[in-house]
């Protein structure tokens, strides 16, 4: 019993070591989506244009903290489609 608990254990910290470091992997890329997005947001629209030396930082600023919580839902996708490919199983799977 005390055996099979500690492998569960492992498999989950595994588990979250990989979604980790696949998150990781994507932060840049995620981060530059979010990026682009918010600019062409303030590029575009003339009310904030005419204040853009406010909402350039702003969106700086958001992309960098809204593209880590985002690569870690987008992580065990990518981990699922790996896992597939492979035949193999991940109990840290997410939707």
């Amino acid at each position: 019993m005390l055996r099979k608990s500690r492998e569960r254990i492992s498999a989950v910290q595994t588990g979250t070591r990989n979604r980790r470091r696949i998150a990781v992997l994507i932060y840049s890329m995620t981060n530059a989506i979010i990026f682009g997005a918010g600019i062409i947001a303030v590029l575009n629209v003339s009310a904030l244009r005419a204040n853009a030396h406010i909402w350039i930082p702003v969106v700086v600023v958001a992309s960098l903290i809204l593209a880590a919580p985002l690569a870690w839902l987008i992580a065990p996708r990518l981990q699922a489609r790996y896992d597939r490919r492979r035949g193999g199983t991940n109990n840290d799977r997410v939707g």
